[in-house]
């Protein structure tokens, strides 16, 4: 009996841990290798729409995700010194199911092991030969595979290796104060008690700023995120602690009411908003080190699709393995860079979007005058719908196609044409 393709996946994070899902219904032997030694319950809130929860259902993880998720119907998009609704859209039309990050993170994690897949923690890749291909750990252990997809974040050394060069983040011009906490904190607040009687979402938008608040578990707990404009240097730090006399002034001309709950916040988090440019490919020169969620398509938080959007890589990526056969691995991995680069892309801009819409939908304009509420809406209805396996089985032959005459000829095209560089003309 032939043996099954043999897949290394390296982070543990809700990317790998659905890459890991995705590789296993496929029927490869699939192990993790991931750097921390033991998981907390890190984040705060976090969106999983209808085009991921269709694929995590097929790897039996559904119920418990939708337990987690907002029961709120829908969810009130506000001016930002007053808090007078502007829209009111179903919640769905945002994030899907919006609960927290370390809870989803939990359950993707129980369901990998539950598969009998082993995690190893505590294991920092420091090196790849991707020819092999295999990784080497920091204690000098050497780990072979058929396959190696690098799911450890942006920050991922496996990025490096497939462009050429390593890049350095770049600020989006924003940042984001965070605070996430106990919701009985409030309730004595006659001010802000209504944000916690139930759960609930609400954003302010302002200019160039936009809060929004989550609310979980009935009330017990609540979490805001302050986006702004910010310029300081770049950190790419999740755990850099947050300046509260900052968020104050922040807010010091906010609707009074969830101003009131945003005070009271005794510590945040300050999350530097940073990203890197689309790259041109997400494969090594090899063919058999992919890179897949926020090492290759890092999204904005407004985007709401971060997490969705890997998953979605995830079953493609396993379902291109699956198609071409272990021997053919190279056809893979190039056949799901090109399936997947467009619509990540758009999910992308999406959140870019819907920032700059905000943050610019009330300038210069008087409280008497009213705004169309189509303007303020977030537009990700449309990414639900999709159903990235169905598409692949779609789309396979015609790009598998393209793919295999690119291999046979030894050029892979880039996933996108870099834009020409701006010649000036000199003046004789």
């Amino acid at each position: 009996m032939a043996q099954p393709l043999k897949v290394i996946i390296v982070g543990a994070g809700l990317g790998g841990c659905a890459a890991a899902m995705a590789m296993h219904y496929q029927g490869f032997e699939v192990t993790i290798y991931e750097k921390v030694h033991k998981f907390l319950r890190l984040g705060d809130s976090l969106g999983l729409g209808e085009n991921a929860l269709r694929l995590l259902e097929r790897w039996g993880l559904h119920d418990k995700l939708i337990e987690i998720g907002n029961k709120s119907e829908m969810m009130q998009i506000r001016r930002w010194h007053d808090g007078k609704i502007l829209a009111q859209q179903p919640l769905m039309d945002m994030a899907g199911y919006i609960g927290h990050r370390g809870d989803y993170h939990e359950e993707f994690l129980g369901r990998v092991r539950e598969l009998g897949i082993p995690i190893n923690m505590g294991c920092n890749v420091v090196a790849y030969d991707e020819d092999e291909p295999s990784l080497t750990l920091s204690d000098g252990e050497v780990h072979k595979a058929d396959v190696i997809i690098a799911a450890d974040g942006i920050k991922s050394i496996a990025r490096e290796l497939v462009l050429g060069f390593e890049d350095k983040p770049k600020s989006s011009g924003y940042a984001c104060f965070r605070a996430y906490f106990k919701g009985a904190y409030l309730k004595e607040d006659p001010l802000c008690r209504e944000f916690v009687e139930k759960e609930c979402v609400n954003i302010w938008i302002g200019n160039d700023v936009h809060l929004v608040q989550n609310t979980l578990r009935d009330g017990d707990e609540f979490n805001w995120i302050i986006t702004h404009k910010d310029t300081e240097d770049i950190k790419e730090s999740w755990f850099q602690p947050g300046d509260m006399n900052e968020v104050r002034k922040l807010v010091s001309d906010v609707d009074p009411r969830i101003g009131a709950a945003v005070r009271k916040t005794k510590e945040c988090l300050d999350w530097k908003i940073c990203y890197r440019d689309p790259i041109p490919t997400w494969v090594s020169k090899s063919h058999k080190i992919a890179l897949l969620g926020d090492s290759c398509h890092a999204h904005l938080p407004t985007s709401a699709q971060g997490a969705s959007q890997a998953t979605e890589s995830a079953a493609v990526l396993a379902l291109c393995l699956k198609l071409a056969g272990k021997g053919n691995v190279p056809l893979a991995t190039r056949v799901y860079e090109k399936l997947r680069f467009e619509r990540v892309r758009k999910s992308q801009l999406n959140g870019e979007d819907v920032r700059d819409r905000w943050h610019s939908a009330l300038k210069n304009l008087d409280d008497d005058v009213e705004i169309d509420p189509e303007t303020v809406k977030i537009r990700n209805r449309w990414l639900y719908p999709f159903d990235a396996e169905a598409d692949t089985l779609q789309r396979w032959q015609e790009v598998s196609a393209q793919v295999s005459t690119e291999l046979q000829a030894g050029h892979i095209s880039p996933l996108f044409e870099a834009a020409p560089a701006i010649q000036t003309s000199q003046v004789h």
